[in-house]
């Protein structure tokens, strides 16, 4: 286990160096630039053809005839549901434990950056799908690296990349996560606990990705509010304390051992290393993996879908992940080193601020959401690669190897497995962000083609509204 853990540093240190950040940030910061930053230029345009049309009877009837396996909203709640998971909880912990409040600074930039990269991602996921023999839709970083860029063999890349990536993050993260939570209060044995999220796990997947979008429909929008609320509680009833928090964060993004309880010794990069790679970690801005779900989505247009890129990550990152992050920075729990990490510091920093000690029964419950939803999603990446690479005869061996893994993940130490999926991820992201830059005209001719149409049609709408009509 020691040489593991040496091999994985190594290559942890490598992946997550200079070259690896400057791809990543710079691959965002180019789309951006060429897609105008629709994040922040088109945001009333984007609200409103996401979170607007989401429960909107006339639009899924519209969308029924569309190509795609399960409807618009099911296929960002999917999405959502696979991003909102541990790296909220444990990974915004860990990052704030390793990297200083700072981190959560980092995270915010990673999101901002990464929602066009999103964007870009599910629009060419979309672009290149395929319908394979059963008839249902499949798409993905695999299918436009093939169809888009024709080079199979990077797709082939990240196929393989997805599947020890899908394994560690969510397999043997999420379970992982929960165990520990679980274990905070209640006193049950890693294995069995194991054992109890196969059997719940393996109920789900068995009915595929329209069962899977059925369920994500119902507990992505609840777990998600539950969560955010609980953190307006926290923010509200503690209100003196949030600027000196936001000081804290913004002043050791830069300068990381300034202010109380700075991470002496700790070096801007490595705050932004951490504050990235958790980002990453918890929205999925640059591995790619989103677009497989979201390929799924009955939609006549790929920037349809996309719109939802920014959402997301706004809904992960800077609502979800803020809430998290914010609560340990006042709690101050996190300056007594890893004696506290993970889901435990934030278990006990919402104790330590919410009154009658309901705070640590709130976030046990969203880690049992959040991972659990993270396990039923991630499994479906996992098989789509699995797919790609051998074909449909593979999917009884990904629902069984699922299942072990769940197993592992139960009885796995929390500093190893986080590592390990900082590696995962950040060899995955490489042939997607490739793939991206160099197919970045057809995502630009794609927006245009998209906007063009639409945003003359919304402005008419609101003309119409505003007349009365």
């Amino acid at each position: 286990m020691d040489t593991v853990l040496t091999v994985n540093d190594t290559i942890n240190g490598l992946i997550w160096g200079p070259f690896a950040i400057l791809l990543l940030m710079g691959t965002g910061l180019y789309l951006g630039i060429r897609l105008g930053f629709l994040q922040f230029t088109h945001i009333r345009f984007v609200v409103s053809r996401t979170l607007g049309r989401a429960f909107s009877k006339k639009w899924r009837a519209k969308s029924k005839d569309s190509e795609g396996d399960i409807t618009s909203f099911q296929a960002a709640m999917t999405a959502v549901a696979a991003v909102v998971g541990s790296g909220n909880v444990a990974g915004v912990a860990t990052a704030v434990v390793m990297g200083g409040p700072g981190a959560l600074f980092w995270m915010w930039v990673a999101a901002l950056i990464g929602m066009c990269t999103k964007f870009s991602e599910i629009t060419l996921g979309i672009k290149f799908r395929e319908i394979d023999k059963d008839g249902n839709v499949v798409g993905g970083p695999m299918y436009y690296l093939k169809n888009g860029l024709h080079q199979k063999w990077l797709g082939v890349i990240f196929a393989i990349l997805t599947i020890p990536a899908g394994l560690v993050i969510s397999a043997v993260v999420d379970t992982n996560t929960m165990t520990i939570a679980l274990q905070e209060k209640i006193d049950l044995p890693s294995f069995v606990i194991g054992i109890i999220f196969v059997v719940l796990t393996g109920i789900v997947i068995i009915g595929g990705i329209k069962r899977i979008g059925e369920v994500c429909e119902i507990i992505a929008p609840f777990m998600g509010a539950a969560y955010i609320l609980s953190g307006l509680v926290i923010i509200f009833t503690n209100f003196t304390e949030v600027p000196h928090a936001f000081g804290q964060i913004f002043e050791a993004a830069f300068n990381p051992e300034a202010g109380l309880g700075g991470v002496a010794g700790t070096s801007v990069w490595m705050v932004m290393r951490y504050g990235m790679a958790r980002g990453i970690f918890s929205n999925e801005a640059g591995l790619g993996t989103g677009a497989i779900v979201h390929a799924s989505a009955k939609v006549d247009h790929p920037c349809q879908q996309a719109l939802w890129a920014p959402v997301e990550l706004c809904i992960d990152t800077l609502l979800v992940c803020s809430v998290t992050g914010l609560t340990i920075v006042m709690s101050g729990l996190w300056t007594v080193g890893e004696e506290l990490s993970g889901s435990a510091l934030t278990m006990a920093a919402f104790d330590s601020l919410l009154p009658g000690k309901v705070g640590g029964f709130i976030v046990l419950g969203a880690v049992l959401l959040f991972g659990y939803s993270c396990l039923i999603t991630w499994y479906y990446y996992v098989e789509k690669a699995l797919e790609f690479l051998f074909g449909e005869k593979s999917k009884p061996v990904s629902k069984v190897l699922w299942l072990v893994f769940i197993i592992v993940g139960s009885v796995s130490s929390l500093g190893f497995v986080w590592d390990l999926a900082d590696t995962t991820n950040g060899l995955m992201m490489i042939p997607n962000l490739i793939g991206l830059l160099f197919l970045s005209n057809k995502v630009v001719k794609l927006k245009k083609e998209y906007f063009a149409e639409q945003l003359p049609i919304d402005a008419a709408l609101r003309e119409e509204k505003r007349s009365g009509k």
